[in-house]
């Protein structure tokens, strides 16, 4: 026994003198890029992988946008998951390379600035914040009728508003507690839905198929070659709004151990195992749908609601409805967690009014509270302003992805820019010789994504639903130039800018 006890001591010893090695790295490492941090770095690999398979969130993203996606291209919109999938493989590898020779909190905003430059970088976190409100705002609203169908209510503006509203009060109140319940929250969403979308699809696929595998090629009368193209574009729209979060994995760096190692891994993994998540859902639920026509002839508008009652009775119904809303709930959290970094990143140099609130750290749960209200109260705004504004919040709802999109862009250009002048990747993981490859393909694709999001595809509707997406980006991105010319924000602050080029190790 005392063997036993003394050899058990020797590796608790030794574990832990390897945890505090590694925090008093992270600790040097952080500091030789000018930064020192007071957060909880607490958050293991895959607690910080969870973080971003609760924001990427296949189930929220499959169920929420199903039903247009399938209607606008029938079964072959499957593939889209594929392909959008790859592409934004090559976006998430560029940022693993970022990352890894920047762990710093904030996401796109410190690294642009360390790659291009302030002004880039206000721009880039101008967006991306604009965009991360916006999408907190409607991941509430869009689970606000699941809950309400639950409890039995009719999920009118009112009901819908109210609900949405209490879902960011109950996230803010999460999120306030600190990383380490930010942590299990995400791991407990992350099991959830995983063990939600692999029953489901298994239990779909095997007791409630109305369909061959080979209906994932057949347009059923939409088209066929060329002619097909422009409905299985628009059909894109659902795979291409599942496929980011995997940011938020960077966005709380300094709140991970061995951030510069981990951070790449978890990531690619949110994209490996997210996507996978999301194909085998869109999977069972398109070989389950009892009508096809009905769908594409827009008689069945609820085609999820129709297969899981079909399939599953109104109880089994109301289990996935249950999981559906833990999918909403945590990734709302996860979100709003983003966001509150960003905000962090830009008060901690000075970029924002009200920096000093903005960057001050809890001093029981280490969180940035001042952030995550401010995270709280505009999204909760948003979401208010849909009593009376429908048409106009839906409008600036549109711009959730675009907007991601278009802070992606900027961060993958700046990479391309930081290149060019003679940037050499330095973190743990790089890409080597295939690096500009990578972030020339990352660029053309992201690009494409974007001009296919904005594209107006209904002439006959109101302008606000044809041009919503191009009018909001344009409105967010001008703004944001005429804050930084009239305020010049970029021009506060001392931290570390441009510089990625002349970093070498």
């Amino acid at each position: 026994m005392d063997d036993s006890s003394s050899v058990t001591r020797a590796q608790g010893s030794a574990a832990a003198n390897a945890a505090r090695a590694i925090r008093d790295a992270d600790v040097a490492q952080l500091k030789a890029l000018g930064y020192s941090s007071n957060f909880d770095r607490t958050m293991t690999e895959l607690e910080n992988f969870s973080l971003g398979f609760t924001y990427l969130s296949p189930v929220v993203g499959v169920y929420t946008l199903f039903a247009s996606a399938l209607a606008a291209g029938g079964p072959p919109m499957f593939w889209n998951y594929l392909l959008v999938g790859i592409g934004q493989m090559l976006v998430c590898l560029v940022f693993g390379e970022v990352v890894s020779q920047f762990p710093i909190s904030g996401g796109l905003y410190p690294w642009t600035r360390r790659l291009v430059g302030k002004r880039w970088a206000w721009m880039a976190g101008w967006v991306y914040g604009c965009a991360l409100f916006v999408t907190i705002s409607a991941v509430a609203t869009g689970g606000a009728p699941f809950l309400a169908q639950l409890l039995g209510f009719t999920p009118g503006p009112a009901v819908t508003t109210t609900i949405a509203i209490l879902m960011i009060v109950l996230s803010t109140a999460l999120n306030v507690s600190g990383t380490r319940l930010l942590a299990r929250v995400a791991m407990f969403g992350f099991i959830c839905e995983l063990i939600g979308a692999l029953v489901v699809g298994c239990y779909l696929l095997l007791f409630a198929r109305h369909h061959p595998i080979t209906a994932l090629f057949d347009t059923f009368g939409l088209g066929h070659g060329s002619r097909y193209l422009p409905a299985f574009l628009a059909s894109s729209l659902a795979a291409l709004f599942c496929y980011y979060g995997f940011e938020a994995c960077g966005d709380v760096a300094e709140e991970t151990p061995n951030a510069s190692r981990m951070i790449p891994k978890a990531m690619r993994m949110t994209i490996y195992v997210g996507g996978g998540a999301a194909m085998w859902v869109c999977l069972g639920l398109i070989l389950a749908v009892p009508d096809m026509q009905a769908v594409l002839a827009g008689k069945d508008t609820d085609p999820v609601a129709t297969v899981l009652r079909s399939a599953m009775g109104d109880w089994g119904f109301r289990a996935v409805i249950a999981v559906v809303l833990v999918s909403f709930v945590s990734c709302l959290i996860s979100i709003q967690a983003a966001a509150s970094r960003l905000l962090f990143a830009y008060a901690r140099d000075q970029m924002i009014a009200g920096s000093r609130r903005l960057s001050r750290l809890s001093p029981h749960t280490r969180v940035p509270v001042g952030a995550l209200f401010v995270a709280g109260i505009v999204p909760a705004s948003i979401a208010l302003c849909g009593l009376w504004l429908q048409n106009a919040v839906n409008t600036i709802v549109s711009f959730a992805a675009a907007g991601i999109y278009i802070a992606f862009q900027m961060l993958v250009l700046g990479a391309l820019i930081a290149r060019i002048r003679g940037w050499k990747p330095a973190g743990p993981f790089t890409l080597g010789r295939w690096g500009w490859s990578v972030n020339v393909l990352a660029l053309v694709y992201g690009v494409s994504a974007i001009l296919n999001m904005v594209w107006p595809r209904s002439p006959n509707d109101p302008w606000y639903s044809n041009y919503g997406m191009i009018v909001t980006s344009a409105g967010v991105l001008a703004l944001g130039a005429l804050y930084m010319i009239a305020g010049r924000p970029y021009d506060r602050g001392h931290a570390p800018a441009g510089d990625a080029h002349l970093l070498h190790q």
